[in-house]
């Protein structure tokens, strides 16, 4: 995105050229910016960077001078640094910015009036699975050329009785073109924009092109839906290796992505296989707690019962443990403990012990406590976060640790509106594919909670491994191994390198298989593929598994016995343009006769320091802003205009266009109107036991407004056991209020499948009996049968 100090910097022109293989794309874009103000401006570059991105060129053209950004190793790249003047100025963008997150900062100097700048911009990402099974692409709205921009040009085209329509207009500024690729071979595309119909290029349908004719409607976001044919959990792009690198090196051998989409089937999952779930809880929040117990001045807000209506709505047979924190932080269990009836008692009785606790927070600290905590065998691991206070920890060190652990939990985030910390917490849930929900000071916690509970109990793909079968003389190396666990809905991509030398050469195929679990059942796919597949020179694939290989080197540590093989991957990455912990980015402004280019001999650092040569303040930033830099579906494309000036950089609040976008994100929902009796709702389903049932108990009796001896007398027969009868009151109860506690489906499952598991319960008989005693009109489909 391009930011200036004055909106009338307008976006001229945009030549976009995408390829699209499976659910890998790469992007070469050129983009042509002008000064529409009769004075100059200061300009600067930004754009987000995220973990499924990989921005691997950048230069702006201006008359007859050229930026460009390199990466260099990191300690000689911080010494150019050091003698480039303006570095101040990025540290102080990195604080008052008002946008979040991990962005590439260049500043592009003084733009005339009426000249234009052009800005290349070259990148590699993943693409996200929908849940029609389509891939995802997306191109920010901000980045077509402006309703304003193309007014002015029609204007001038009238004065000189030019006839061009805005459409025509608009495709002379326009220049976007895709390319799609897949073994699968392409079977449609859905765009939210004018185009050209799809073109096949091959008979077998394996490739296709299509071209925009003009922006989105409505000023909306590109997207572009890929569809392939036939189901399938297995897709395998292979990449050619550079021919002038060594065979051995990364660039030197072919590299598979394998994109794995397992189909998750809707099964009940069996016992021991429900997940652990643990539920961090800010004790911040007990401080408006007036009296012990589960009691408190908003019983819609009050945490003790969002622990409460959780731990009831837990599945017999899953893992869980409770977190508070403050200053310190302390756990109910030293780990997971299983959800049975004792554990479930043992941890309701100790929610009230949990005291308020102002202090500080260490949430990088928790974290890593909770991560070297080993998973559960075959427990998908979720986390389920509740905050209103800021934490002390860096956000950066944060937001690598949760991507270091990103294949193995999930992450659900409930901040509340006055958290300082809400969009770390966003970008948490993202990552990890959870959730993040904004709880206003008036929303029903305990529903936004449970609602959450309901996805994470979703059946979830698990023991997932993957079997080669290559060629003789050919074998992988991982790079990114099968993550331990696919939620439902969602895709997993790993890289493997492929290296020796086939002793046939004739024989160009070969196959993976993905084996995994759902439950008790058990799935396995196989899927067969070309190793001479056609050459990329963007490499989109080598770059992707070069960025997971420099994360896993970064999280390694640099000992010295590693340090040969991190001189290696700093190399490649150099090669390639991929960031890393191990290198840093310079930018060069150069007189276009000077331009140096990646295909041109090295450049030596003492040639930065020649008059031909001036360096430019050019680097990667966490801005600690207030607003998100995460863009819908990718994540890393957020656009946003903004206008920047760099002698009045100022923090600036959110407004009504950021609350907008973060909508996208969080579900922020009104004060609820319900008029349940809440104090009868939380002894009701306190009393209900961990199994799903409940017990013929005065307490009861009273919840339901009602004596015992009322409730006995009208059991149905005495074949109906006290436990069954109890069990069908509380659940008609509960079904007949579903209007005003709507997230109680998860207590009445429990009580349906205890119902079904017992013998001899006449259920019409107790159904009728319970509508006469309660007055309701519940129908029998309330027991899923």
């Amino acid at each position: 995105w391009f930011f200036s100090s004055c909106p009338e910097v307008e976006l001229e022109t945009v030549t976009v050229n995408v390829t699209i293989q499976d659910f890998v794309g790469s992007v070469v874009s050129e983009l042509v910016f002008r000064n529409m103000q009769q004075v100059s401006k200061e300009t600067m570059f930004i754009f987000p960077v995220d973990s499924d991105t990989v921005v691997h060129t950048f230069y702006a053209t201006m008359g007859d001078s050229c930026i460009e950004a390199m990466l260099w190793e990191k300690e000689e790249a911080q010494q150019l640094c050091k003698a480039t003047s303006g570095m101040e100025n990025l540290r102080h963008l990195q604080d008052q910015w008002d946008l979040w997150g991990p962005v590439f900062a260049c500043f592009l100097g003084t733009l005339p009036p009426n000249r234009e700048v052009t800005i290349s911009l070259c990148y590699v990402q993943e693409l996200p699975l929908q849940p029609d099974g389509a891939a995802l692409f997306c191109w920010p709205r901000e980045l077509f050329p402006q309703r304003k921009y193309i007014r002015s040009c029609l204007s001038r085209l009238f004065l000189r009785a030019g006839r061009m329509s805005s459409e025509e207009v608009m495709s002379e500024n326009l220049r976007f073109s895709i390319s799609l690729k897949s073994g699968h071979a392409v079977s449609h595309i859905a765009i939210n924009s004018s185009h050209t119909p799809l073109q096949y290029t091959a008979p077998d349908q394996t490739s296709a092109e299509v071209s925009l004719k003009s922006s989105p409607w409505m000023q909306d976001n590109l997207k572009l839906l890929v569809y392939y044919r036939g189901p399938h959990a297995l897709s395998a792009v292979v990449e050619r290796r550079d021919p002038k690198a060594s065979p051995g090196t990364l660039l030197g051998d072919p590299v598979v992505m394998v994109t794995l989409m397992p189909n998750i089937p809707e099964v009940v999952p069996s016992p021991g296989q429900l997940g652990e779930f643990l539920f961090l809880m800010d004790r911040s929040l007990f401080q408006d707690a007036q009296v012990p117990g589960l009691r408190s001045a908003h019983p819609s807000t009050c945490p003790q019962n969002t622990l409460l209506f959780l731990l009831k709505s837990l599945p017999l047979g899953c893992y869980f443990n409770i977190y508070s924190f403050g200053a310190t932080f302390k756990a109910f269990y030293p780990q997971s403990v299983e959800y049975t009836q004792e554990s479930m008692d043992n941890a309701v009785g100790r929610i009230s012990s949990i005291t308020p606790d102002l202090g500080g927070w260490d949430l990088f600290g928790l974290l890593r406590c909770i991560y070297n905590t080993p998973l559960l065998q075959g427990q998908p691991r979720q986390l389920f976060i509740f905050i209103q206070r800021k934490t002390s920890s860096k956000e950066e060190a944060v937001m690598a640790e949760v991507y270091r652990h990103r294949d193995c939990h999930r992450c659900f985030c409930f901040p509340t509106n006055n958290c300082d910390s809400f969009n770390l917490f966003l970008a948490m849930a993202l990552e990890t594919k959870g959730e993040c929900v904004c709880i206003h000071s008036r929303m029903d916690m305990p529903s936004e909670a449970v609602k959450c509970l309901q996805r994470a109990l979703q059946p979830v793909a698990t023991g997932i491994s993957l079997h080669w079968d290559l060629p003789p003389g050919l074998e992988v190396s991982m790079i990114r191994k099968a993550p331990v666990m696919i939620f439902q809905g969602y895709q997993s991509s790993i890289y493997a390198q492929i290296c020796g030398q086939a002793q046939d050469a004739e024989v160009d195929e070969g196959a993976v298989t993905l084996q995994y679990h759902v439950g008790k059942q058990s799935f396995g796919y196989t899927l067969r593929f070309s190793l001479s597949p056609s050459s990329d020179d963007r490499m989109p694939v080598h770059r992707m598994a070069m960025m997971h290989l420099l994360w896993k080197l970064a999280w390694e540590g640099t000992s010295r016995a590693k340090k040969d093989i991190q001189q290696s991957a700093v190399k490649s990455s150099l090669s390639l343009g991929v960031p890393s912990t191990f290198t840093s980015s310079v930018a060069v402004r150069m007189k276009q006769r000077h331009a140096w280019h990646h295909d041109s001999l090295s450049l030596d650092s003492s040639m930065l320091f020649s008059p031909s040569f001036n360096l430019v303040p050019c680097q990667l930033l966490w801005l600690r802003g207030s607003r998100p830099v995460w863009f819908e579906s990718t994540k890393a494309w957020m656009v946003q205009k903004c206008q920047f000036c760099l002698e009045m950089l100022g923090r600036k609040g959110p407004d009504s266009e950021a609350l907008t976008q973060i909508s996208t994100f969080c579900k922020v929902s009104p004060l609820s109107t319900r008029l349940c009796d809440l104090s009868g709702l939380r002894i009701m389903v306190a009393l209900q036991k961990a199994n799903g049932s409940w017990a013929l108990t005065a307490a009861l009796a009273s919840a339901l407004r009602l004596s015992k001896a009322d409730v006995v007398e009208q059991r149905p027969s005495e074949d109906v056991r006290p436990a069954a009868w109890a069990t069908v009151l509380a659940l008609v109860w509960l079904h007949h209020y579903k209007w005003k506690v709507s997230w109680s489906e998860l207590l009445e499952a429990k009580a349906c499948r205890w119902l079904r598991d017992q013998a001899g319960v006449h259920l019409d008989e107790c159904l009728e009996a319970a509508n006469s005693l309660l007055g309701c009109l519940v129908e029998p489909t309330i027991f899923r049968i």
